[in-house]
């Protein structure tokens, strides 16, 4: 598992988000939980949490630090989660310097308690990442898009720079909502967690295998979506989350935002997303659930189009969908997969 050069330079600062040096030194020695077992372990956000504690089924337990209702990048986590964590046997985290907290934490762990074990989900998914500001005719998969990359911010709306992997370009780290990676970061989990735990490399080796059939039946739905869709393009009132679903199904999302969470959309760029509303015959204008959905009921209310839905990018949980016991793949199926039937006409 490897770092970007930016996370590694990192390790000279030190860990400021999650504790002082001397806090970290006190707990040094007292990886894997103090017990003679693989039984715990930390995942750096939801998705990633779920997934894990899927792999690991009766074997181990995986906790997100991060609370219900937000996500994990713009997320600064307390003083004590560098030795929450190790006190535990893993850490599974995304190597982004959008998650740049976990970057830290991975390399603290990394560096002084080998007894835990970090696992990197991005581990060989290098050649996969999509440029920030991916365009029409880039491919992947052998499809391409032409909407703008973005700058994600967090639950409260404030924007962050996306970072790089080596080469100082900007990749998009929403990996996760493309079900094809999906199913490759899950597998690299049970690897990760193999490794770590080789007595129980089987269970969670067949653990990924089951659940990559749940992420094949994704692929498919959204597969479906594309081939029956009664229209190219759909509108996203909000900047943009899923670029690798645009480029893996060959969707196309009209956004009037632009790159950033921050910018405001112009007066002009606003009509002329009303007017794409009117002449595509688009009945739904999604938005992410996680903002605000003021600007989709603005341009329902000037449009003909008839409802505001939502969407989500599956970085996070809401009470209500971690009440209802919804994980990744029920945020994708009972929300994601609907939404985009209806706003590509595929139903």
């Amino acid at each position: 598992m490897t770092h970007s050069r930016r996370s590694v330079l990192r390790r000279g600062a030190g860990l400021a988000v999650a504790g002082t040096a001397a806090s970290l030194a006190g707990c040094a020695g007292n990886g894997g939980g103090g017990s003679e077992g693989f039984d715990s372990g930390y995942a750096a956000f939801f998705t990633l949490n779920d997934w894990a504690n899927e792999v690991a089924g009766d074997n181990a337990s995986f906790e997100d630090p991060v609370d219900v209702g937000q996500l994990g990048h713009g997320w600064t986590p307390d003083g004590t989660l560098a030795a929450d964590v190790a006190a535990t046997d893993a850490f599974v985290y995304l190597d982004s310097p959008e998650f740049a907290w976990a970057q830290d934490l991975a390399a603290t762990l990394e560096s002084d308690y080998d007894t835990v074990a970090t696992v990197d989900v991005l581990d060989g998914l290098e050649g996969d990442l999509l440029e920030w500001n991916h365009s029409h005719g880039e491919s992947h998969d052998g499809e391409g898009h032409d909407e703008e990359g973005h700058d994600e911010g967090d639950h409260d709306g404030e924007g962050h720079d996306e970072g790089d992997h080596d080469n100082g370009t900007r990749y998009d780290p929403h990996v996760w909502t493309d079900p094809v990676l999906a199913a490759e970061m899950v597998d690299t989990i049970a690897t990760g967690l193999g490794e770590a735990d080789p007595d129980n490399a089987e269970a969670y080796a067949a653990n990924a295998e089951a659940y990559a059939a749940d992420l094949d039946a994704i692929d498919d739905a959204f597969r479906s979506i594309a081939e029956d869709a009664a229209r190219d393009v759909a509108v996203l009132a909000g900047h943009n989350s899923f670029q690798y679903l645009e480029a893996r199904y060959g969707f196309r999302l009209r956004s009037p935002v632009g790159v950033s969470p921050q910018n405001e959309p112009t007066q002009s760029e606003i009509a002329d997303t009303i007017d794409l509303v009117d002449a595509e015959g688009i009945d739904v204008v999604l938005y992410d659930r996680f903002q605000s959905p003021r600007l989709a009921e603005s341009i329902v209310e000037n449009s003909g189009a008839a409802e505001a839905v939502p969407v989500t990018p599956a970085g996070g949980t809401t009470r209500e969908w971690n009440d209802a016991g919804y994980g990744y793949l029920e945020q994708m199926t009972e929300i994601n997969v609907p939404a985009f039937e209806r706003a590509f006409g595929a139903q």
